[in-house]
C-alpha cells in the first residue's frame, strides 16, 4: 500500500498552470524606459490585460500567473510559482516613461476579519414572499 502512494506521486513533467503572459519577467527586459513606444509594447506583450478607466488612461498592466500542484507533504494543493505584474506608464506621446515590476517576494499578505454582520432585517423565506404577493393580488381582484 506504501509503495502504491508513492508511486502515484512520481510525475516526470509537473503540470503547470499559467494565466495572463509568458514569461514576463523575460519580457519585460525588452522594453526600455524612454525608447518603446505603445506598439512596441503591443508588438512584445500584446493588449493590455488591465487599464484604468477614468484617470491616468496612459497605465497599462500586464499579469503573469503560475501555479502547479504541490508534493505529497501539501495533500495535492495549488503552490503558487509565481505571482508577477507589470505596470507601464506612458506619457502623452506614448512613450514609456516608468516599469514597474512586481513578483512574488514583492507579494503582502493581508489578514482579512472574520467577524460577520449579521442582518437584523428578516424577510423571511422566498415561498412566504411569493405567497404572500399572490395573496395580496387575489385579495385586490375580489375587491373590484
Amino acid at each position: 500500500m506504501f509503495l502504491t502512494v508513492f508511486l502515484s506521486n512520481c510525475q516526470k513533467n509537473r503540470v503547470i498552470k499559467t494565466h495572463g503572459i509568458f514569461y514576463l519577467q523575460n519580457r519585460a527586459v525588452l522594453l526600455k524606459v524612454q525608447t518603446t513606444n505603445k506598439n512596441d509594447v503591443i508588438k512584445i506583450l500584446g493588449k493590455p490585460h488591465s487599464k484604468p478607466l477614468l484617470y491616468e488612461q496612459n497605465t497599462w498592466i500586464y499579469i503573469e500567473r503560475t501555479r502547479t500542484k504541490g508534493k505529497l507533504l501539501k495533500l495535492g494543493k495549488n503552490v503558487l510559482l509565481n505571482n508577477n505584474v507589470l505596470v507601464l506608464k506612458f506619457d502623452k506621446y506614448g512613450i514609456l516613461e516608468e516599469k514597474l515590476f512586481y513578483d512574488k517576494k514583492k507579494m503582502n499578505e493581508y489578514k482579512f476579519a472574520k467577524a460577520e454582520t449579521k442582518n437584523t432585517v428578516r424577510r423571511g423565506s422566498f415561498v412566504r414572499s411569493f405567497v404572500n404577493s399572490l395573496r395580496q393580488k387575489m385579495q385586490s381582484n375580489a375587491k373590484k
